[in-house]
């Protein structure tokens, strides 16, 4: 494994291209087209196809085509191998030298599993403007499992009100609106803000945005889906492009308040939120 992890860490060296592996990281599983790519982080297209081109000949990212697009998507195998190569090399298999505060600092780290079952797990889902898709998480996840966990939402660029089609759609639904509101992300993350145990993007703008390492290390998932604040036409029209989203959140949030969290170890359970994202079958309410 050490050529192996030579090149790889050679082929990261490079500021743009781990710009661009580090994008596709925040996006996984979900694959990227290379526009949108281009259109994130600034870079020209030709310049991007020679970056692509290395993250591809080195492992760390997969291509596949849709169409006449070609999608890029992480390679987390790859990225788990030299995690491991270096936990193993570098720290000799000690928490304490590589991983600060050791287990304990993953507050989803296996020998926690007991000690969870005492207490509600803080959950944050993120998109950019708080008035959706994000709102409609935080309730639902307090209506589905509000004796498991406890829901936040916030934007990278708050609406400032939750969009009034989201909210009615809620009450029409039967689950509680008392309390939503758009928050910044930043109300999150300051020492007195709740230590997180999962964080979930579920807009593809804001999953490409660089936000800081949230502290804990809590377990984090892309959920991205079409933003149904900027559906156009008819009142009936953008109606149901918000019922489309609640149908997919509200089937992923079912699968997540089902998972036996207690029991699965950390990579368990960060491979079960992953699949999640990967159901589709969500787009319609049963």
């Amino acid at each position: 494994m050490e050529k192996e992890a030579v090149s790889l860490l050679s082929t990261l060296g490079h500021p743009q291209r781990l710009l661009v592996w580090r994008l596709l990281m925040r996006r996984y599983p979900q694959p990227v087209s290379a526009g949108e790519i281009a259109e994130a982080t600034g870079l020209k297209a030709s310049t991007l196809s020679v970056y692509l081109s290395a993250l591809r000949q080195a492992g760390l990212i997969g291509q596949e085509r849709q169409g006449t697009s070609l999608l890029y998507r992480a390679e987390i195998g790859t990225a788990n191998d030299l995690l491991d190569y270096l936990f193993a090399d570098c720290c000799r298999g000690r928490p304490a030298l590589c991983l600060t505060g050791g287990a304990d600092h993953f507050p989803l780290a296996p020998e926690g599993s007991a000690a969870m079952a005492d207490r509600k797990l803080n959950v944050l889902f993120i998109c950019t403007g708080n008035s959706a898709r994000s709102i409609f998480a935080e309730a639902l996840v307090r209506h589905l499992a509000g004796d498991r966990f406890n829901a936040y939402s916030a934007g990278t660029h708050p609406a400032g009100t939750p969009n009034p089609f989201a909210v009615k759609l809620l009450a029409d639904k039967g689950i509680a609106t008392e309390g939503l509101r758009s928050k910044d992300v930043n109300e999150f993350q300051g020492p007195d803000a709740p230590k997180m145990d999962f964080v979930f993007t579920v807009c593809d703008q804001a999953a490409n945005e660089e936000c800081p390492a949230w502290d804990g290390q809590p377990i984090s998932a892309h959920w991205g889906m079409p933003d149904p604040a900027r559906a156009t036409g008819t009142d009936a029209e953008k109606a149901l492009a918000f019922q489309a989203a609640y149908g997919t959140l509200l089937n992923r949030l079912r699968a997540f308040a089902a998972l036996p969290v207690e029991s699965l170890d950390r990579i368990s359970l960060q491979s079960a939120v992953d699949e999640i994202a990967l159901d589709e079958t969500g787009a319609a309410e049963a």
